[in-house]
């Protein structure tokens, strides 16, 4: 039988394993039930499994039997991240989160039902495989840097040596069509970092603010220089996005308060950007706070790198789609995303691609849909036997071509 075939015969199970995780949704690196949910999934399944030390991630290598000519044996690696988020799901959706506070707004819980339900036909095909494949079912994706503890524990040599390809994959509650495949060579996703700003004052009356050191006009003040600045400073065409997701100050009305403080995000598309960024800001910032006689502390953060994909192994994944799915289903996108991954850091060390799926409802409008990250993000279940084909897929062709390589 065909990968997609037995992809849509594991439908049910893949579904249920999906209905299950997003009913007890957990978040950060800790994610006991859902570690003992994945292991059950793969119990019986002839897998070398590694748990992490740091945070519960399961690692699971499966060797192919099938005879090579490549001087070495190959490794493809597959990725799905497992965690959830500080979100109150309002989908209404007869298995919604059952956790209060937590929700799979992102979809973590497909990825890590399609890649279970792919070990089980990879598994099947073991005797097809010259070469191994490992699973990296990775906790911490949404902020925590969970790869970074995972490579770091040693998944990209899990198999006995560097993986030679690596491949992730990412629903979408918006963006494209139902079951629309998508991805582009280069970077796909910006970088991400952290912006956390202290504004130093000096308290007093309201009534008189003269006789006291304001932190909160300069702080507004801040939020809205940081905007011009990018638009005088940056070339359009290397966009950074600056969002201010925090602004405090103040405990009443007629009271200046001693500080205000600032947190922002920063998304960059390229290594240039960002570093002049780092400089750009502080300057800024400490300019403002002197001409108001105020003092500031600035913590500017790297968090994740730019998610960039190798050019030869998203040609891979588009003929995996199109040979699988046809042609229609794949499309590339013109620019990248002004999301961020740490699926990044793998792309880093070993040449690989990330990879879209739209879970947007059939016949729904996906311009308007609510995306990742809302309460309201809904995935259809309908594109869960197609990821797993394709997480199938991409190892047993890679494999294939790595196997026969000079």
């Amino acid at each position: 039988m065909s990968i997609t075939t037995d992809a849509r015969a594991l439908h049910d199970d893949i579904v249920r394993l999906r209905h299950q995780l997003h009913q007890e949704p957990e978040i950060g690196l800790q994610l006991p039930r859902t570690q003992e949910k994945v292991l059950k999934a793969l119990d019986g399944l002839p897998f070398e499994i590694t748990l992490g030390k740091s945070t519960t991630s399961v690692t699971a290598v499966l060797r192919g039997s099938a005879p090579h000519t490549s001087a070495t044996k190959p490794a493809v690696l597959l990725r799905a991240d497992m965690d959830g988020l500080p979100v109150q799901e309002r989908t209404g959706v007869q298995y919604s989160s059952k956790i209060d506070g937590a929700m799979h707004a992102c979809g973590h819980d497909l990825h890590t039902a399609m890649l279970a339900g792919a070990a089980i036909i990879l598994a099947e095909r073991r005797d097809q495989l010259a070469g191994d494949v490992v699973l990296m079912f990775q906790p911490g994706e949404e902020g925590w840097d969970g790869a970074s503890h995972m490579i770091r524990e040693g998944v990209l040599d899990a198999a006995g040596r560097r993986v030679d390809a690596a491949y992730g994959m990412h629903v979408f509650s918006a963006l494209e069509p139902h079951g629309q495949f998508a991805t582009k060579p280069g970077v796909m996703l910006s970088a991400s970092d952290a912006l956390t700003v202290t504004v130093l004052g000096a308290g007093g009356h309201g009534s008189a603010p003269h006789s006291a050191k304001d932190p909160i006009t300069a702080a507004a003040e801040m939020v809205t220089a940081l905007q011009v600045m990018i638009t005088r400073q940056f070339n359009m065409f290397d966009p950074v996005v600056l969002t201010v997701g925090v602004l405090q100050a103040g405990t009443k009305r007629n009271i200046i308060p001693e500080t205000a403080r600032i947190e922002a995000t920063i998304r960059t598309f390229s290594d240039a950007a960002r570093e002049r960024m780092m400089s750009a800001v502080p300057t800024l910032l400490k300019g403002i706070a002197a001409a108001h006689d105020l003092g500031v502390d600035i913590d500017y953060r790297h968090e994740f790198p730019l998610t960039v994909n190798n050019e030869d192994e998203t040609h891979t994944a588009e003929r995996a789609i199109a040979e699988l799915l046809g042609e229609r289903r794949f499309s590339r996108w013109a620019t990248p995303l002004s999301g961020s991954e740490d699926f990044s850091r793998v792309l880093a060390e070993v040449p690989g691609t990330f990879v879209a799926l739209s879970a947007v409802a059939p016949g729904a409008d996906h311009t308007t849909t609510a995306f990742n990250h809302s309460p309201y993000a809904a995935f259809d279940d309908g594109v869960l036997s197609d990821g797993t084909a394709l997480y199938a897929e991409l190892a047993l062709s890679r494999i294939a071509a790595l196997a026969t390589a000079n």
